[in-house]
Formats: C-alpha cells, structure tokens, sequence
C-alpha cells in the first residue's frame, strides 16, 4: 500500500499465490476485496490479512465492485457472467458477568469492562471466529488454532491478559466455551471437553441440535454447563462427568437460558418468544411472559430477572406484574441494578432504578424484601419511602435500615427508644404505632390511638409539647388536678418562649411554680411584683423566698431583701447583705446582737477598708475580728510602703502597731511564745529607729527643719550608735554623718564633726552633697581637735563623761548602763533601769514602794507626782542637790570597776520599800512580758512616760507636742482615749 502524495509505502508485502485482476475497498476502506486468476474474489484486512472467500467464479475474475454505502459486492468474470453478493458480518462475542469480550475490525478481540468502562485490545493476525471468556480466561478460536488468555493477577478490576496455551489445530464448531481448565466445542449435537492441551478428555452425544450452553460456575475442573436443545430438554452438564442431568422438557424448542443465583429457579425463552419460569426441584411452572428473545437472572437478587422483547425491557420481581419500559436490544446479563444489553454490535450497561419492584414489594407489606431490592439500587426518596412505610408497618429492623441509609437522625431516635422500651419488657405495638404518626406529624391519629389504648396522659403530654393547648384541654382528667397543672405550666413554659413574660408569671403564679415566677419577674426587673409575691408567700417556703431576696439584692433593693430575709429568719444572709452593700453600722449591729457572724462583718470589712486606702483602719477591723495573721500581712504591706515612701514617721508607728501585734499573738498562742517575742523586740527597735531617722531626712530633704541644732545632733548620734551592726531600708548612713558633721561643727564638736566628714568620704555621696560634704571637709581641718565638754553625755548611774562617739553604742563605756533617751529630743535621761530581787512579783514591787515615803535630805522636798490617762509624770518644785548618803538605791548603784560585762541593779524588798512612788517610772507590759522599772536621779527635773508605748519624754516636749498633734508624737494614742 502506497501513499500517493508522498510516495511512501505504508503497508508491509503480502505474497498472492495468483495473479490479481481487480481491487476494491470495501466499507470505507477497512477492507479490502481482490480477484484474479485463483477465479474466485477473497476479503482482505486492510494490512493484507486475507479473511475468506467471497464467492468462486468458473473463470478469472476481472472485476469487482462495491455499491456505495452498502454491502453489496458485483463481480465480473472472463466468460461474461456477473454475480451479486451481499455480505454479512456475524456477531461473535462473549460475557461472563461484567466482562465482555467482542471481535472488532474481524482480527482483534476487545475485552471491556461493563462496570468500570475499562477496555483492553488483543491484536491477532488471522481472522478471529469464536470467543468465549469465563472468570480470569479468554479463549479465541482462529482458522488454525485456539488461543488461550488468562488475566495477570486475581483483581477483579485487572485488564491485562497474557496468553497461557496455544491449541494449534483447526476446530469447526457451532459454540465455544471455556472453563477454568477446559474448553468445550460444540458442534451439532455433539460436546467435546478438551484440555488447554488440546487433548480430548470427554464427549458427550445429545439427543437433538444444541440451541444454547452457557457455563453456570463450580469449582475450578468441576464447572456446571446449562445446555439447551431444539427439541425442549434443558440439561446440565459437569465437565468431570459423563452423564448429562437432564433438569426439565418442554415442547417447544429452546433459545435462551439462565438460572437464578441460588440454583432453584430456571428461566427458558422458547422459539415462540415466550419466557418461562420453572422451579427446578419440582419442575413446576411458576410463571410465563409473552414477548422475549432474551432473558438474565439478577445474580445479587434470587426473585428478580429481567428478559427483553418487543423494543421493551420487562423486569419481574417474584409474583409481582412486569414492569416495562423502552429499551433496543438483547438483555445478556443483570447484576444489582445494572442490566447488561447488545444493541447492534454494542454491549451497554443500563442503569435500572429497582423503585417499581420495590414498591411492588411495600404493597404487599414485605419490607425485608424490599430492602433487598433496595439496596440494588434506588433514590433516597425510595429509601424515605421504604423507612416510613416499614416503620408504619413496625418493622423496626428494616426501618432503621433505611433510616440510617438516608441519615435521618430524628427516626433512627425514635426507633433506638422503641428498642429500649422493648428490652424493658413493652410489647404493645399499639403504642409504638402512634409515637410513630407523631413523629410523621399526624397529630390527631396519634392523639386517637393514644386514647384507644387508655393512654390519654401521652395525648395530653403530646399537645403540651406542640403548644396546642385548646385540644390538649380535651385529654385532660377531671379527677387528676396534676394534669391540669401541668397544662397550666406548659402553657406558661409557651408564653414565656414566644416572649409574653407577664401571662408566663401569672400562669406560673397558677400553677404554683413561684420559683420560675420569681426568675421571669427578676430578670425583667419587675420589683413591685417581686414584692408582691414576696409578701404572699408563707415564711416556710424558704427557697422562693430566698430567691426574691437575690433578686432584690440584684436589682439594688437592699431594704426589701433585708425584710425578705428576716420574714425567713436567715441572719447569715442579711449579714451578707449588709456586708455587699456596705451598710456597715446595720451590719455591726446585728454582730453585736449575734457574736457568731463577728467574722462574717469584720473580715470583709477590713477587705473594703483596704480596698478603699484606708488600711490603718482595715488593720484594727482585722485585728477586732480575730484575724491576726491578717492584720500582721496588712500592717507589713503599709509598713513597707511608707517606708519605700520615705514616711519613716508613718513607718515608724506601723512598726510600733506590729510589734504589738506580736506580743498579742504571743499572749494568745503559747507555741509561738518565743518567735514572737522576738519579732517583738525587734519592732519596737525599728520603730524607734525610723521614728529617730524622720528629722533626719526632713533636716536633709527639706530647706528648713522645726528641731533645733542640740536635738538634730543628739538624734545623729543616736542613730550612729545604734547601726553599727546592722543597715535597715530606706535609712541613708550618708544622711545621718552629714547631720552629725554639720551639727557637730556648729555646735563646737570638732572632733566628732571631723570623724564624721572622714567616714563620709568612704560613702557613696549624692551629689547635691558633694560639695559641701568637701567645703565641710576641709574647714573643719582649721578647728581644733577636740569637743566642747557641754556635749559630753553623763551616765548617771556611775558618774562617767562618755565620749561623744562611743563603739560600744548607747550604753556607758564604763558600767555598761543603758542610756534611757527622751523620744523627742534624745537628749539621755536622768533615769536608771533597776530589776527585781528573784521571787518578787510586780504587784507586791509597786504596793512595796506605794507603802510609805521615804526619808528625805534635810532640806524639805516640796514634791508633786501628777496620775493621769494620758501620762505619768513625776514634778518637784524645790529640789535638793543631792540625796541622802544613806539611800539604799544608791548604795546598789555601785559595781566593779573595769568590768566588760553589765551589772544590772537588783533591788531587794527593803530598797523598794524606801522608795518614793513619785521616783519610779514603771512600764506596764502585758504579759508575758516583765514589768520594767526605771529611778530618777535628778528629781529636779520633770519626766512623762506615755501609757501606751512607754517612750519618755521631757515633761515640757512631751505637753508641746501633745498640743501639736494632740496625741503620742510616737504611738499616735490621742489623749482624749482612755488607757487600754
């Protein structure tokens, strides 16, 4: 074959055993038709393959022609005759289920997947003339072999064949059929059974012409044959048995055969076209149908086949009428909702709703097999209708099936409740039935069921739900009140969802539901019917009323939640209220009246003090209700911020206020005695060092200061003494030395000023100091290297001048005496600490020096000691220069001299008792702290012991200060308080 516009040759050589005369295309060029001197006219392939003969001529043939667009072939010979031909090309295919396996363009065999639509070509050189296909084999039958083909792996959706054996022999046969390890050739009335070999292994002879045989499955070696003959017999055959089993015979001959997928059924199409429908065990007929050229058993459904005829497709299920509807072609297979059809040379899959045989199957009630229909394949309008009509009918399982098919929640619900309902032993159907139409929304068939079985209670229960009162009011039981109280309440439930708060209140109100009255009418802020309802209600019903009081504590109405709260008789709660609205004096009251709630006001009260800045108070609250641990915490949060504040005065009294704090702690709790104590004692030190360091930084921050020059240095010098251990926050060394230096140099202690620029220097010096710390430095260079002896301070126990910078602190260098310094002006007091002979108690030490007066000097002492509240103060208005030598106390003043360690002055009864009450000073700790006891010395000069903190003052400072800030410069106490 030759292309004309380029000269290339296209096809290969083919070698002709005549010489050829005449050439024509055939059919739009895919074949090809060739004559010549072998007289006869051959059909070629296109690529040369010859295919057969035509016709044979008595003569060469020199012509031959194709009639346009048809296949009508004339040809023309030597001797003048002209014959005319037509030319029919046979169907030749095969199907095994969903494989179809057809010849194409006469050489080629195409196998096509009818589910997947997958199609896979087998190309062949020689002109294929049967094809047979069964499971995973394909055998094709060729003028001059047999091929056989099996599939690549056992994957039901594989496509690839490969070839397995090759019988290379000529074979005339009718039909061709394979198995798993055979082949069988029919021809006439004979079966061969051969091996893939090509050996012969059995044969079988029938009585009349084989009309039809189709491979029925069986294991593999053991396949079942359905043959059918021209005189009626339907026999069935087994490839490894010689003896054919003859299943039926009928009179007429047979054209087509299937059988159902569990072997009971039998379905034959005779030559009259007429389908016919045998039991096979019985040999009964169950059925026949007129008009069918085919027929096909469903393989997933025993009762449903389909046949074909007429241009119409008939689908029978069971009993059931046909179900018709237009369809051309051969019906060749039916699998679930598929139907397999040969329309032509085309094989088709069809899809076939399964509805009418499954609606065939609900009219009669016969829900499993109408899911079975079903599930080969409907819409979900079907499925809906199979669920609801199988529910109706109380076919649960089937029902719930479909449902869960469709995914309808709310049925499968229903059914699941019906189940449990049967577990617990409920087996009437007659109230499954209108639960049933309740959930279709056939309300009033539901409600008539209900009321036939003597369950009006779930008629009634039913409108409630739906809100339709008016017929639920004919349900209602004139003997049983409960249900009208419950249709009241759901009525009211209705009016409170649509938004109708007020009808919902008063049908609450009704039905005697206070509490969602209650809950409706507060969360609209209705307090005039809160009220109402209050005052209605009996004091036992505690809960409403206790809810009205709620919502008047909400909705601000303290009064009518107090008077709520008091017709119930719960003062917890009315604490509580007084407490969250802070109407504090109400709620005092009531603590006073009923102790036990002391913590449930005080405690609170101190939160809202705090809260509020007003933590001094909170402390005390704190302290009042108990709470110690509480008020230490606040005490150290103030204490700490006014010391970071740079209130050191402020710090100083809140330091004051713990100490006490602990020594009440350590009074109340014996296991935390001694830890108290010592918190105690350190304090009170503190408190006297940020009480002292005050001046200081206001005489160092500030332009101008309101103490004097004496008392400035008296105080520098104190503080000097009293950190040589120990720094503490927010108190500056570098304040303090500068103090002192500028005091000391203006007041003539050169010496002192001079150390204290010295260690100045070693310090870390703000800079606004710097340069008169290094103006004062160097001045001070020209001033003499001593103090004035003014400043020198004296013990007044041994006599001693101390020197202004003393290492051993604030105690003499000599005896080891502690000074007792005046809380104002630090100046040390004429006053010396003595302590109790052992077995003296404190109350028989003060009746002992109260027993008498002592001898005085010889000169009349005109003295005055003044008792008060506010202070104990000793006066003497015309003093002596000394006292007598015969004093007691004086003789115990004496001590070793050179000792390091301190010698305390012990008295004895004798000395106590000849002392003058008006020369002791006593302070009072509580317990477990001992009293102290301190002697004046100089009874010329007048001294003030503040009851509350013990500090001593000169009596002048102390009456100053009083005037200024009319209280304790230390302790805060005012004087017009009483001595706790």
């Amino acid at each position: 074959m030759v292309n004309l516009l380029e000269s290339i040759q296209i096809g290969k050589d083919r070698m002709l055993n005549f010489d050829p005369c005449c050439v024509s295309y055939f059919t739009k060029g895919e074949y090809i038709l060739l004559g010549g001197s072998d007289k006869q006219v051959s059909l070629f392939t296109k690529d040369g393959v010859r295919l057969g003969t035509i016709g044979e001529q008595s003569s060469w043939v020199w012509t031959c022609k194709v009639k346009p667009d048809s296949n009508y072939v004339a040809v023309g010979c030597q001797d003048g005759t002209i014959s005319f031909y037509q030319l029919i090309f046979s169907t030749v295919h095969g199907l095994y289920k969903d494989r179809y396996a057809y010849r194409d363009s006469m050489t080629d065999v195409i196998v096509q997947h009818l589910i997947t639509e997958q199609k896979v070509r087998i190309k062949g050189r020689q002109l294929v003339k049967k094809i047979a296909i069964y499971k995973n084999r394909l055998a094709i039958q060729m003028p001059e072999k047999i091929l056989i083909y099996e599939l690549y792996s056992d994957d039901s959706s594989d496509m690839y064949y490969r070839v397995k054996e090759e019988i290379v022999k000529k074979f005339e046969c009718n039909l061709l059929v394979v198995c798993s390890n055979h082949i069988i050739l029919c021809q006439e009335k004979r079966l061969q059974c051969l091996l893939f070999s090509g050996i012969k292994e059995r044969e079988w002879l029938m009585e009349s012409l084989i009309r039809y045989i189709k491979v029925i499955g069986g294991p593999p070696g053991r396949e079942g044959l359905l043959v059918g003959l021209k005189n009626g017999q339907i026999l069935k055959i087994f490839v490894d048995n010689v003896f054919p089993i003859v299943l039926l015979k009928q009179s007429t001959a047979v054209r087509c055969l299937d059988m159902s997928a569990s072997r009971n059924k039998l379905a034959v199409v005779d030559e009259n076209d007429t389908c016919l429908v045998y039991d096979i065990h019985t040999k009964e007929l169950l059925f026949q149908e007129p008009n069918a050229n085919s027929v096909a058993w469903n393989t997933q459904c025993e009762d449903m086949l389909c046949f074909s005829g007429g241009g119409y497709l008939n689908i029978k299920a069971s009993n059931f009428p046909v179900h018709q509807q237009k369809l051309q072609g051969f019906v060749v297979g039916y699998n679930g909702s598929k139907i397999f059809c040969l329309h032509g040379f085309s094989m088709s899959a069809v899809e076939v709703p399964q509805s009418a045989p499954m609606y065939q199957y609900l009219e009669r009630k016969m829900f499993k097999e109408a899911y079975q229909i079903a599930c080969l394949g409907v819409t979900d309008t079907d499925w809906k209708e199979l669920a609801m009509e199988a529910l109706e009918g109380l076919e649960f399982e089937t029902a719930k099936k479909a449902f869960t098919r469709v995914r309808d929640l709310r049925y499968l619900e229903l059914i699941s409740s019906i189940e449990e309902r049967k577990k617990h032993g409920e087996n009437n159907n007659e109230l499954f039935l209108p639960d049933v139409y309740a959930y279709q929304g056939k309300f009033h068939e539901a409600a008539k069921l209900y009321k036939k079985s003597g369950r009006e209670d779930l008629a009634l229960e039913m409108y409630s739900d739906l809100r339709m009162f008016d017929y639920a009011k004919d349900f209602l039981g004139s003997e049983d009140p409960k249900d009208t109280k419950m249709l009241i309440k759901n009525q009211a439930d209705w009016a409170k969802n649509i938004n109708e708060p007020k009808a919902a209140v008063e049908m609450y109100l009704s039905a005697g539901e206070h509490m969602k009255a209650i809950e409706i009418s507060g969360d609209h802020g209705w307090v005039d019917v809160l009220i109402e309802i209050a005052r209605k209600l009996d004091k036992a019903e505690r809960e409403p009323l206790s809810k009205c009081a709620f919502y008047f504590k909400k909705l601000d109405n303290p009064g009518y939640a107090a008077e709520t709260y008091m017709k119930i008789g719960d003062l917890k709660a009315l604490v509580h209220l007084h407490v969250e609205t802070h109407r504090w004096e109400e709620a005092f009251a009531l603590s006073e009246k009923h102790p036990e709630f002391k913590d449930d006001v005080y405690v609170p009260y101190a939160q809202w003090l705090a809260e509020n800045d007003r933590f001094e108070e909170a402390q005390k609250a704190f302290h009042k209700a108990g709470r110690q641990s509480e008020a230490v915490r606040v005490l150290q949060q103030l204490t700490h911020n006014a010391v970071v504040e740079s209130r050191f005065n402020d710090a100083a009294y809140y330091y004051w206020m713990l100490s006490m704090q602990c020594l009440d702690i350590a009074q109340e709790n014996e296991q935390q005695k001694t830890e108290m104590l010592q918190k105690f004692h350190h304090f009170q030190h503190l408190a006297e060092i940020y009480h002292a360091y005050h001046p200081i930084q206001r005489y160092t921050e500030e332009p101008f200061s309101t103490h004097s020059p004496e008392t400035l240095f008296n105080i520098s010098r104190f503080l000097l003494h009293s950190l040589t251990k120990e720094t503490f926050l927010g108190i500056s060394k570098v304040n303090i030395l500068f103090a002192l230096a500028k005091q000391s140099k203006a007041l003539g202690a050169y010496k002192l000023a001079r150390h204290a620029y010295d260690k100045l220097q070693g310090l870390h010096i703000p800079a606004r100091f710097q340069k008169s710390i290094e103006l004062g430095s160097l001045t001070i260079r020209s001033k003499p290297f001593h103090d004035s002896e003014e400043l020198v301070p004296l013990c007044y126990r041994c006599s001693t001048n101390n020197p202004l910078l003393n290492n051993l602190g604030n105690v003499c260098i000599n005896c080891r005496q502690p000074f007792v310094f005046s809380a104002s002006s630090y100046e040390v007091l004429h006053l010396v600490e003595f302590y109790l002979e052992d077995g003296i108690t404190d109350e028989e030490a003060v009746a002992l020096i109260d027993l008498e007066a002592p001898k005085l000097n010889k000169r009349e002492n005109k003295c005055q000691e003044m008792m008060s509240d506010n202070a104990q103060s000793l006066r003497l208005d015309d003093s002596t220069d000394i006292i007598e030598d015969d004093d007691p106390f004086t003789a115990k003043l004496s001590f070793e001299q050179g000792g390091s360690e301190f010698v305390p002055v012990i008295v004895n009864r004798a000395v106590l008792q000849s002392m003058s009450r008006r020369d002791v000073l006593i302070k009072r700790w509580p317990k477990p702290l001992r009293w102290q006891y301190y002697r004046s010395l100089l009874p010329d000069a007048s001294i003030t012991m503040c009851p509350s903190c013990f500090q001593m003052f000169h009596t002048e400072d102390y009456e100053l200060l009083v005037l200024q800030h009319n209280c304790c410069p230390f302790c805060r106490r005012r004087i017009d308080e009483s001595n706790q």
